[in-house]
């Protein structure tokens, strides 16, 4: 006997599904209906292609990575009561990240690379959040040049089950 789910419906609408814990902090834009297990959450809402940019974005990971409770082999618990408090600005230009998202979409759907369109991406908030050539150098040689390795692309693919 099922219990009665009050977000149900939500799975049904466009989403960001994140893992509950994690070293690699992947956000996934899915607008395929997809359902998840209880080792995953989902955030609806407005301008979640935006959103899925900014919370995959080199700007995210090095700002607020330590919001999140450290666990064994730097493993982060992502719950919402940490994210309630992440300051976010939006762009006025939200098409762009919505056309960006379906670029790396049909890219990955493909074989094809992406990595051009998520340093795009991260130069675009950087620009956003008025970040000095400094800073960005900072946080590009923090986090390494090649942030979505295939440890990434593996954790992303097995985050999402149908």
């Amino acid at each position: 006997n099922l219990r009665n789910c009050a977000y149900l419906n939500d799975f049904y609408e466009p989403k960001i599904i994140y893992p509950n814990m994690t070293k690699f902090m992947p956000f996934v834009y899915d607008k395929h209906q997809f359902f998840t297990n209880d080792k995953s959450f989902i955030m609806t809402g407005e301008n979640l292609e935006y959103l899925t940019a900014f919370l995959n974005s080199s700007l995210f990971k090095f700002a607020f990575k330590d919001y999140f409770p450290e666990l064994l082999g730097e493993t982060r618990e992502l719950r919402k009561v940490f994210f309630e408090t992440i300051p976010i600005k939006y762009p006025d230009d939200v098409e762009w990240y919505k056309k960006t998202l379906a670029h790396i979409e049909k890219n990955k759907t493909l074989g094809l690379p992406i990595n051009a369109y998520l340093k795009e991406i991260d130069e675009k908030i950087f620009s956003l959040y008025e970040l000095t050539g400094d800073e960005r150098l900072l946080i590009t040689l923090t986090l390494g040049s090649d942030l979505f390795s295939v440890e990434l692309s593996k954790e992303i693919s097995s985050s999402v089950r149908v």
